[in-house]
């Protein structure tokens, strides 16, 4: 109930336009045990190119990227403030060629972009998933580009299949392959707005599955693009590698989480960046910020998502 443990470690945005076809999505309903959020089969331009026109000096992505522009909505529930959320444009785009190509959902607000570039990592439920989208969507409207990336090329862990079953469908995903494909999507931030002197740095979010590879990401990166991380509740974390990450990471879990012990986060909290900071939820399970299932974990997930937009305005907006 509420915020348990917070620790610190002090050791050593621009009107994206996809096309005529494209719409503008409202702001999302954030009660997640009962979100709302559809997303209509996307319009499919197959004849050309999809320009996405910048007003600030934003490139048009038109060098590596197929779009497919998707068509969505998403209902607002009655009394929240709509004027606290811009409205935000969903593309879906393919990125890269050949048998390596991915798909991906780009989602930009629309006023007060601030031009900074977001890699989000799904958990094993793929990107297509809804409460993904939605957390996507709500750090977007904060003036964000936030890139969703497929990590499992169409084949995603699918709800309530037998549990006895998910090792299986793991040996299926080849974590080089995994960590190929988030490099190809990187590489597109970075083309996209740091070669193109939109942003000097980019930011990286994950859950679970995808909250570990924040972790592989920002190692690898040693600081060259990605200016922070927040990783909630992330699993298969290597812990050697979190040692080599040079950037601030805000890592979020619940002490009930059975896949996520807590002392693994203190560890390695301990070894992290510089300015790091371990959050721990208190009698919050897996996954409890962005699919919560009761009101207690709806006011935990509010709590930190809060904490995330005050994090990533701080090191990336400010400073881009």
């Amino acid at each position: 109930m509420g915020l348990a443990v917070t620790t610190t470690n002090t050791s050593p945005p621009a009107l994206i336009a996809a096309s005529s076809a494209s719409r503008s999505l409202g702001r999302p309903l954030y009660h997640h045990h009962r979100s709302s959020i559809s997303v209509s089969p996307p319009l499919i331009l197959s004849s050309r190119i999809c320009k996405l026109n910048f007003k600030i000096s934003l490139p048009s992505f038109t060098k590596n990227a197929v779009c497919r522009v998707s068509g969505s909505q998403v209902k607002v529930e009655d009394g929240i403030d709509d004027e606290s959320c811009e409205l935000v444009n969903g593309v879906e785009l393919s990125i890269g060629e050949g048998a390596d190509t991915i798909d991906a959902y780009l989602f930009t607000a629309v006023k007060n972009n601030n031009g900074t570039g977001i890699l989000f990592l799904s958990d094993v439920l793929g990107f297509q998933e809804s409460s993904t989208k939605d957390f996507a969507y709500r750090i977007a409207c904060n003036g964000y580009n936030v890139l969703v990336p497929d990590l499992f090329r169409g084949n995603p862990w699918v709800k309530h299949q037998p549990k006895d079953m998910f090792q299986q469908w793991l040996a299926t995903q080849d974590p080089q392959r995994v960590a190929q494909d988030i490099d190809m999507a990187a590489k597109w931030l970075v083309d996209e707005f740091i070669a193109a002197g939109v942003t000097e740095k980019l930011g990286i979010v994950g859950f679970c599955y995808g909250g570990g590879r924040v972790i592989d990401v920002l190692a690898k990166d040693q600081g060259a693009h990605f200016g922070t991380g927040v990783s909630f509740y992330g699993t298969r974390i290597n812990p050697s590698a979190a040692a080599d990450v040079k950037v601030p990471v805000l890592l979020i879990s619940g002490d009930n989480d059975p896949l996520c012990p807590v002392n693994l986060f203190k560890d390695i909290e301990k070894s992290i960046g510089k300015g790091s900071r371990l959050l721990v939820f208190e009698g919050r399970g897996h996954a409890f910020a962005h699919r919560p299932e009761s009101p207690e974990d709806d006011e935990d997930a509010e709590q930190a998502f809060t904490v995330v937009r005050s994090w990533l305005q701080e090191r990336l907006a400010v400073n881009n």
